[in-house]
């Protein structure tokens, strides 16, 4: 769910595009499927998270049947908060298991 919420996070996009950006981002380890892509963004879309997007392409840059998706400032928060409490998770995970980076 993270992983929809930052491939939001430059702008607007379609559902294959999301997919595609999160495969991209993750090098193939996080695959959505559509399904699960459509659930995750009717949740979102009902806790204000993102919004759907009525601002369209031209017709020769677009399919009518794609929806875009957009970020709210409430999604934003969400995302950053919890990329904080991850980077949080993290160190402390590296400091009990004495893992040192460079």
């Amino acid at each position: 769910m993270f992983q929809v919420l930052v491939a939001l996070a430059d702008g607007e996009k379609h559902g294959y595009a999301i997919i595609k950006e999160v495969a991209r981002r993750s090098e193939g380890k996080v695959r959505l499927l559509p399904g699960t892509l459509y659930a995750i963004i009717k949740r979102f879309v009902a806790e204000g998270f993102i919004l759907e997007s009525f601002d369209r392409p031209g017709p020769d840059l677009d399919d009518e049947r794609r929806r875009y998706y957009r970020l709210t400032d409430r999604g934003r928060a969400v995302a950053v908060a919890e990329a904080d409490r991850l980077e949080e998770t993290l160190l402390q995970a590296r400091a009990k298991l004495s893992v040192k980076r460079a």
